[in-house]
């Protein structure tokens, strides 16, 4: 059967045209987006949409789940393969989205009530690390952690909140953490109350891969991530959980079913088997000798932007950045969060504004904006690109050249165009 989008319904293809131009035409400073490639797009868009698998491979609750199965074992051992771990890691590639992987974990180890310890949002961490507006705030007692003055981490700080609120799991991993995590000190905080370690590598996902930020696995239970961000997939997520857990074995649960039944049938029904293959496609892409450097590139440049925007006088929450991402504080600058997204905007530049540590400003226009390389890095934009977008974020926000700003913008994109 032929079909066109076009003829069957003009307004969302259209609607489609005019996105695909926006993100031609903008550099994507955004963290958390980056650039699919066509075979992910092909993947997404296959006839796998068609099918339901309630289920597990092999314990499917409908017929015809026979190439489901292998797509989703291939999903499953691609997994293992990208982030270098052996068959004593469990693979749930199920969860739709980070969110509904994150809680997953909370109710298949977790009694109502009892207690998270996580980053706190304003902080750097994420809704689902206990904040009291999620459902992860509201079901469970959360106890939250965040930065010191400088913007860093202080483990000796978390180590006392942890003896004290004896919390059942600690959570380790940010939305807004510009530096390194120390997942051994976090090990040694949790295991040291009889607490799982659960890990959110959801933005850093693809540094691991690439061997560009140190790995959680030899410390955690538990690790969780989203399949977009830097490791360049579809929307989706994954749930690694190590069968060999002592903290599992001290409390005789059997970790990995515990959290495949909270998954399903216990948050959600049939997976997304199209989204299922599509993550399948991006670990094979992030196995490969090109990744590994493009990972090590996303990082290069965040630290390459993070120095040349220093330079011009922008102050950087904690100094600088280790990863993909840097927080600008721009107090010193006299204009909100908000406000400066919305400039950069208007000369092609996307951004998200975001609170700082200790931020007085309301979460809706607050102090700071987040920006990242992946989707620049995707584009094949190097050290180079990124003094000339420090200036065009300089340019955009200090002076008044709009117009001028956003023709260098638009050159810049046509040079580096998209890939898919």
């Amino acid at each position: 059967m032929k079909c066109n989008l076009k003829k069957i319904d003009p307004e969302i293809a259209n609607l489609i045209v005019a996105e695909t131009k926006r993100q031609r035409y903008t550099l994507d400073l955004i963290p958390s987006e980056n650039i699919v490639s066509r075979a992910i797009l092909e993947a997404l868009g296959s006839p796998l949409t068609n099918k339901y698998s309630e289920g597990y491979p092999s314990r499917r609750y409908y017929a015809g789940n026979t190439v489901i199965d292998d797509v989703e074992v291939l999903a499953q051992e691609r997994a293992r393969k990208a982030f270098r771990l052996g068959k004593e890691w469990h693979v749930n590639v199920q969860p739709y989205s980070g969110s509904p992987a994150n809680l997953a974990v909370y109710v298949g180890l977790l009694k109502p009530g009892e207690k998270i310890l996580g980053m706190s949002l304003p902080f750097g961490g994420h809704l689902t690390h206990g904040w009291k507006v999620s459902v992860t705030g509201k079901f469970f007692t959360a106890v939250q952690y965040g930065v010191n003055r400088d913007g860093f981490l202080d483990y000796d700080e978390i180590a006392v909140l942890a003896k004290k609120e004896k919390p059942r799991i600690v959570v380790a991993g940010a939305t807004a953490y510009p530096r390194v995590i120390d997942f051994e000190q976090f090990a040694k905080i949790a295991h040291g109350v009889g607490a799982y370690l659960m890990v959110d590598m959801a933005h850093i996902a693809g540094l691991v891969a690439a061997g560009a930020h140190p790995s959680p696995f030899p410390y955690a239970d538990i690790v969780s991530t989203t399949t977009h961000k830097t490791l360049r997939g579809p929307r989706g997520a994954i749930i690694f959980v190590n069968k060999n857990s002592k903290i599992a074995a001290d409390y005789k649960i059997d970790i990995a079913s515990a959290i495949d039944k909270a998954v399903f049938p216990g948050l959600q029904g049939g997976p997304h088997d199209n989204q299922t293959a599509a993550i399948a496609v991006a670990l094979k892409e992030a196995s490969t000798p090109a990744f590994k450097k493009y990972g090590h590139q996303i990082v290069k440049n965040a630290r390459a932007l993070a120095r040349a925007l220093q330079k011009l006088k922008f102050d950087l929450v904690s100094g600088g950045t280790d990863n993909h991402l840097m927080l600008i504080d721009l107090t010193n600058l006299g204009i909100s969060g908000r406000e400066a997204q919305d400039r950069l905007e208007s000369v092609s530049i996307i951004t998200n504004r975001n609170t700082i540590p200790y931020d007085t400003r309301s979460p809706f226009d607050p102090s700071g904006i987040r920006i990242g390389t992946p989707s620049l890095t995707t584009r094949g934009m190097k050290e180079r690109e990124m003094k000339l977008v420090a200036g065009f974020i300089h340019e955009a926000l200090i002076g008044n050249n709009a117009r001028t700003v956003r023709k260098k913008v638009i050159v810049l994109c046509k040079k580096f165009p998209l890939n898919n």
